[in-house]
């Protein structure tokens, strides 16, 4: 007699994340787009997050990244191992001149 399969006992939302990230000025210019939406795995750190959006992207994105500030959720990023949550919103502020 066959069973009917089990459903997984964790869902897909407690092993991955979903950020949305905002790219400013030189940063959208390097990452071909104005925002996007990426599925990380659980626990991945603002650090993690960068890492990964410099190799999506390469290295015009990975130089910008390198010397940009970044927001989560509106707030002033002063450490990158800070874990992200799901739906947050990670926008990178490149360096710009003037003002």
């Amino acid at each position: 007699m066959m069973t009917a399969p089990t459903a997984p006992t964790t869902t897909p939302s407690a092993r991955t994340v979903t950020v949305t990230v905002r790219y400013f000025a030189g940063a959208k210019a390097a990452a071909g787009t104005r925002s996007e939406t990426v599925a990380l795995p659980a626990g991945t750190t603002v650090d993690d997050l960068l890492a990964a959006l410099a190799a999506d992207h390469g290295e015009a994105l990975a130089r910008v990244l390198a010397a940009a500030s970044f927001l989560l959720d509106e707030v002033a990023v002063h450490d990158r191992s800070l874990v992200l949550a799901e739906g947050a919103v990670v926008d990178v502020l490149p360096p710009f001149a003037g003002g």
